[in-house]
């Protein structure tokens, strides 16, 4: 591929996934954007509450969702069998948020305010003087009488958290210090504005004008809203920036991006048919929610459901093998596979270079990040990282190594969890970026590409690389 080529790649993937983050104002929202993705490959959606019995076959796609904000996806190779391995992407579809509480309704000084809890471990200063509105899922009372799920996403700014004057606050400009509780709550309207000559309802437990603006964006009426559950997120949409063109600024990097190019790959690797059918492995990519509080919940990376479905996939009867399924295939199937466990690296910071370690500092545009950890925050070890280089030999794609200071803290991923409880070769990477967990993200464009490339790299050679490794 020429170089011009090359660019109009990168360039393409990045504007994809700029639609996509931008869509993507909450899990639920990633997880619909992700489902439409499927659906145009022809992607079956399965309910995981009913029998998969006579469903799969092999070159079969399909998936289905846990709480509509967690989603399983997989392929089938074509010449798989019960016991074989699964070639698995891991990654989360949660970010640090302002979600609001179950009562929301605030008043201060003639300003109505909506509380909010904040969720995971944000850099809420950042949050300041920003033009907010709310996304998320409502819980609907239909004409049937039913409950329906229905996602709201109120485009305009609705709300901002404003900072106070440097004239009343003469310290603020050498350190930014406010309460958690008391100066991290938006304003909304005004009392008198929003009122309108009407008779407050004290026993409301959030303003009555917010709940008639998301019934008004659903096109229902306030009282069929029963319950919801809404974060808040920044109007400003994602864009390609830098004088070069060679950035992306946006919300949510960490981890729509990783969450992005794992459906895309996967499409992507079904581009060529000869390849799925001659696949022995069933591939699959799982999207976790909650990974951002510590994913110990029904639908994060801590629960049953990446081991619930592929012993339910390794258990099931394949439509067309008449062999009989062994009663220790998902055992077997286990030390055949390999988990990429994909969530956004750290570039080292132009202005804290000293807080990366000398020789370990990703640049953006120069490729993954393999995240490598001696206190197994990551679970990549010597035989994982060979897999990842091999891979991204095939692909010329470039990969980069990450490894803390030993006088700092270091995060963790799903990873380590996915590794111990199903005792599953693993792999951390991720795209470096800056300014992790801000609501505002910097990253790589042509990083998009290069994650897309290795991902389908993995789908594709995975199975045949790993027959040439003998270490158990």
């Amino acid at each position: 591929m020429n170089p011009k080529s090359l660019i109009g790649t990168m360039s393409s993937a990045a504007s994809q996934f700029i639609k996509f983050v931008n869509a993507s104002p909450s899990p639920f929202h990633a997880v619909a954007e992700s489902k439409k993705l499927l659906l145009e490959q022809g992607f079956v959606e399965l309910k995981e509450r009913d029998s998969w019995a006579n469903k799969i076959q092999r070159n079969g796609k399909y998936f289905f969702t846990r709480n509509q904000s967690a989603l399983i996806a997989f392929v089938v190779g074509g010449k798989y069998a019960p016991g074989n391995g699964f070639s698995i992407l891991g990654a989360h579809t949660d970010s640090p948020c302002l979600k609001l509480k179950p009562k929301s309704k605030k008043e201060s000084v003639g300003y109505l305010q909506v509380g909010v809890q904040t969720y995971g471990g944000g850099l809420w200063n950042t949050w300041f003087d920003r033009d907010l509105s709310i996304a998320g899922r409502v819980l609907v009372h239909t004409q049937e009488d039913k409950w329906e799920h229905q996602l709201v996403k109120i485009d305009e700014p609705i709300l901002r958290i404003p900072t106070l004057a440097i004239h009343l606050d003469r310290g603020i400009d050498e350190g930014f210090k406010f309460n958690k509780e008391v100066q991290l709550t938006p304003i909304l309207a005004s009392a008198s504005k929003a009122l309108n000559g009407e008779k407050k309802d004290d026993s409301a437990v959030h303003h009555p004008v917010l709940l008639q603006r998301i019934a008004k964006e659903l096109n229902i009426q306030a009282d069929q809203i029963g319950d919801f559950e809404i974060c808040l997120y920044d109007t400003v949409p994602a864009t390609i920036g830098g004088i070069e063109q060679e950035y992306i600024f946006s919300a949510r990097l960490d981890n729509l991006m990783m969450s992005f190019c794992s459906i895309k790959a996967l499409t992507n690797s079904l581009r060529e048919p000869t390849s799925v059918a001659n696949d022995p492995n069933i591939r699959l990519v799982a999207l976790f929610d909650n990974e951002e509080v510590g994913s110990n919940t029904a639908h994060g990376a801590d629960s049953n459901l990446l081991t619930v479905v592929l012993k339910r996939i390794a258990d099931v009867d394949i439509v067309g093998l008449s062999a009989p399924v062994s009663k220790t295939a998902f055992e077997e199937s286990l030390l055949k596979s390999l988990l990429v466990s994909a969530d956004m690296a750290h570039a080292v910071h132009p202005n804290y270079a000293e807080k990366h370690e000398s020789n370990h500092r990703p640049q953006m545009n120069q490729g993954v990040g393999v995240k490598i950890n001696a206190n197994q925050r990551y679970a990549t070890t010597a035989v994982t990282t060979l897999i990842i280089r091999e891979l991204a030999k095939k692909r010329n794609t470039p990969i980069q190594e990450f490894v803390v200071r030993n006088d700092s803290p270091c995060g963790s991923t799903i990873g380590p969890m996915l590794s111990a409880k199903l005792g599953l070769r693993t792999v951390d990477i991720g795209n470096p970026q800056l300014s992790m967990h801000s609501i505002r993200e910097t990253c790589g464009v042509h990083d998009v590409q290069y994650a897309i490339d290795l991902f389908e790299s993995f789908f594709e050679d995975f199975p045949s690389l790993d027959a040439r490794i003998t270490v158990d």
